[in-house]
């Protein structure tokens, strides 16, 4: 685990402040600095520092930013990010559960390595259940208490897409642990929801735009949207009173073949 801070002390004070796991590109990159640019205080969490960097760079000017090297599969990489977080920032509001991985793509479930499932269980589905424990504790204690996670699902936590059992798995799971994580937060003011996207325009979803394999074996080309459209959701999720909770949303390219997919 290491940490850059890349900001001026005087800047975080009274800023509510995040914590955005997958904060190296996509989705993550773009929620990141939309918050930046709405004046959180953002700790920016990814396996690589490097990328890290590039997002912290497209912070506006005195912008305030952690960036901590974290493997969200690793019990004390977590560990040592909410601490970070902690000793910079004092307090957490905050967490978008954003880290994920889709897998080996293509490959038939019964053609899967056993390594292959592991590595998408242990990155989907226990990181996220490892970030949002550290951010329950966080919350629950600090004063004022509460705060909000926001779990990034999919639209696959509703509908698969053809040879995608461990990513499809990992994210109607995910969907039973916002569930549970919102019914527990109840008592101390932690609101829990999720955001189920589909195709929004990453390097993750570069492909799709040529051709994606269809439930009917066909392969054909697919809208994407904006990513910002995606970032000001997540904002508009997270600058709700915690009286208010977005339980469930769904924000998709309009065309996209989700509704009658199959």
């Amino acid at each position: 685990m290491n940490s850059v801070k890349t900001t001026d002390e005087e800047t975080v004070g009274a800023q509510q402040i995040a914590v955005v796991t997958g904060a190296g590109s996509g989705i993550g990159r773009a929620v990141a600095v939309e918050l930046l640019t709405a004046g959180w205080a953002v700790a920016l969490a990814g396996r690589r520092p490097e990328t890290l960097a590039e997002t912290a760079a497209l912070a506006p000017a005195g912008g305030a930013v952690l960036s901590v090297r974290t493997d969200v599969s690793r019990p004390e990489d977590v560990a040592a990010l909410f601490a970070a977080v902690r000793d910079r920032f004092g307090r957490v509001d905050l967490l978008f559960n954003n880290a994920g991985t889709f897998g080996p793509g293509g490959v038939p479930v019964e053609d899967l390595p056993y390594e292959a499932w592991r590595h998408v269980v242990d990155t989907n589905l226990n990181g996220a259940f490892l970030c949002a424990q550290a951010a329950y504790r966080q919350m629950r204690e600090q004063d004022p208490r509460g705060g909000r996670i926001i779990n990034n699902g999919s639209i696959s936590a509703h509908t698969p897409r053809p040879h995608s059992v461990a990513y499809t798995a990992t994210k109607h799971a995910l969907t039973g642990l916002t569930k549970s994580l919102s019914l527990d937060g109840r008592p101390y003011g932690i609101a829990v929801g999720q955001i189920d996207i589909g195709n929004a325009a990453t390097d993750m979803t570069a492909g799709m735009q040529t051709g994606a394999l269809q439930a009917n074996g066909e392969t054909a080309p697919e809208p994407v949207m904006d990513v910002a459209d995606v970032a000001r959701t997540v904002r508009h999720m997270a600058e709700l009173p915690l009286e208010a909770n977005v339980q469930f949303a769904t924000v998709m390219a309009t065309a996209m073949p989700y509704v009658g997919r199959g």
